[in-house]
């Protein structure tokens, strides 16, 4: 992994310094949180309030309003295309659909991300791609189709393809979403197998608690294009917000 550099005027790894921004509505309203180097947060709250507008500002797709946004250690808020390309190297995101090429195969689809790398050797790749489909758990479906795979294993791919490009953070898209609980545990076992073998910074933006408790060393939880709790998960059940404490309520009952 690329050493992290970290910086006296930009301690975390990830920061939002009073982000506001609006689209017919305010979506963010003067948000603040950090992501510490090998860190991995939650971004938690119904759909609609700016979970995935984070995710894009992160990776330099949106511009804030206001405020100012750190990744990698770079303030990236005012970065033309060019530098941010070169913080999307350090910085990769796994989206919900997997974004795969269809008419590759899996080990294909890795490998495209593996000739991006600049120490790219040719000699070794099977073994390279081999290496991160059992990091992964998908080995058996090296030669398959992404058409034939369930969409657990398409994620998986997703997130063997991204891991290939040796980033130092990757940005996780509602991972478990339409996916079994079976399968949904096994992305989670799997996202915290990478974080501790790897030592990888990542955001997880997620509206699975079971998720968020099995990954996460701290929360965002966003309501009302604000956040209303940034801290440890453990914290949570203790927050005194009434919206915190009816949607950890709703769950509760969910899981009975």
């Amino acid at each position: 992994m690329g050493q992290h550099v970290t910086s006296d005027l930009h301690p975390h790894y990830i920061e939002f310094r009073h982000v506001y921004k609006t689209f017919d509505t305010p979506v963010l309203v003067d948000t603040n949180f950090g992501v510490n180097a090998g860190e991995t947060v939650a971004i938690i709250g119904r759909s609609g309030v700016g979970k995935s507008v984070t995710l894009s500002h992160i990776m330099g797709f949106l511009k804030p309003d206001a405020g100012r946004i750190i990744v990698a250690h770079e303030d990236i808020t005012d970065m033309d295309e060019p530098e941010l390309r070169r913080i999307r190297r350090k910085v990769t995101m796994v989206f919900q659909s997997g974004a795969l090429f269809d008419s590759l195969t899996v080990a294909e689809n890795v490998l495209f991300s593996l000739e991006q790398r600049e120490d790219y050797d040719e000699q070794n790749k099977e073994d390279v791609v081999d290496g991160l489909l059992g990091m992964v758990d998908i080995a058996e479906a090296r030669d398959a189709y992404p058409a034939d795979l369930s969409t657990g294993y398409k994620r998986a791919v997703a997130i063997a393809r991204a891991i290939a490009a040796q980033p130092q953070c990757i940005l996780y898209d509602e991972p478990t979403t339409m996916v079994d609980p079976i399968m949904g545990d096994h992305l989670g076992n799997m996202m915290l197998r990478l974080k501790r073998q790897l030592k990888l910074t990542s955001v997880v933006v997620t509206h699975d608690l079971d998720l968020m408790y099995k990954v996460a060393d701290q929360v965002v939880f966003l309501y009302e294009s604000g956040v209303i709790y940034f801290g440890p998960v453990d914290g949570l059940a203790k927050s005194e917000h009434p919206y915190i404490q009816e949607f950890l309520e709703l769950d509760r009952v969910e899981r009975v």
